[in-house]
């Protein structure tokens, strides 16, 4: 790769990057960055991480990357088995930038769940602790996620129980953060997963990463979101109903016990200030539920 130019072609399997990283396969892409499993050759450690590759053109200058490049800082120091482990932030050519993190196994939950369908109610509730455990590490360095959704949790089998990893974190608020959007703009995120007031532009916070989790764990276990509707208007309607998500109309052939349904509901009420102030609380209520 050239130290003047660079592009994502360049993250070829089998290329050297930076004459450090040794690309070994694409991972996932989304509209903002692309992600690769690659092994650091530096000091021939031999060392297997991920490279998240972010292009300089998503940015209106250097002081937007350098402000972007920032906001990763924090990201350093969270620790969880259920986040991976942000290593570096190294400056690209172009104002483009590279992450470089632990690499996570598994597949993509949104994957999963369409292999082998809705999880079984004391999965689900082990997935949602996980979860969870993973906000709390997040939150605990005031950091936000941002995005939480199926595509972003990678779910692996290890010894007959689920493993899940969130990964992607920092992203959408990062870009927020660079570009100065203040406290409203037009939503970013994702619209199935996104609480009622992001669609009024409110930024992400930690109170959206719980909604975000609260609704992917109602699709684990009814295989189905909370909301009917497809276009935004009609999930907007949808999430204004004051009446609390019901599996049992939305799915009417699931079988979730009523302690873990109460438990994972309270975290879609449309009233932020009904539900749960922070993760540490729905991770007691998601124990409570299998008491």
């Amino acid at each position: 790769m050239s130290h003047a130019t660079f592009s994502i072609f360049d993250f070829q399997p089998g290329r050297t990057v930076l004459e450090r990283f040794r690309i070994v396969k694409p991972l996932r892409q989304s509209g903002l960055s692309a992600a690769f499993e690659a092994v650091d050759e530096r000091d021939g450690a031999q060392a297997r991480c991920s490279l998240v590759v972010f292009s300089g053109a998503l940015f209106g200058g250097a002081k937007e990357v350098e402000q972007f490049r920032a906001t990763w800082k924090p990201w350093t120091k969270v620790r969880s088995p259920h986040v991976p482990a942000v290593r570096e932030i190294v400056a690209l050519p172009q104002h483009g930038t590279l992450l470089v993190a632990e690499c996570a196994d598994g597949v993509p939950l949104k994957e999963w769940l369409r292999t082998h369908g809705p999880l079984s109610p004391s999965d689900a509730r082990a997935l949602g602790l996980q979860l969870v455990l993973a906000l709390e590490a997040i939150h605990e360095q005031e950091l936000v996620h941002g995005d939480i959704k199926p595509q972003n949790i990678l779910v692996a089998e290890r010894d007959g129980a689920l493993v899940v990893v969130l990964v992607d974190g920092g992203v959408t608020t990062g870009m927020w953060s660079a570009k100065h959007l203040g406290e409203h703009t037009a939503l970013i995120g994702t619209p199935y997963y996104a609480p009622i007031e992001q669609f009024s532009g409110e930024s992400p916070d930690k109170q959206s990463d719980i909604y975000n989790v609260a609704t992917v764990l109602f699709e684990c276990a009814t295989g189905v979101l909370p909301w009917p509707g497809k276009s935004m208007l009609e999930l907007f309607q949808a999430k204004l109903e004051r009446r609390e998500p019901s599996m049992k109309r939305r799915a009417p052939k699931s079988d979730v016990p009523p302690e873990l349904e109460a438990a994972i509901v309270k975290g879609l009420l449309a009233d932020r200030r009904e539900r749960y102030m922070n993760a540490a609380e729905f991770r007691g209520a998601l124990a409570d539920a299998g008491a």
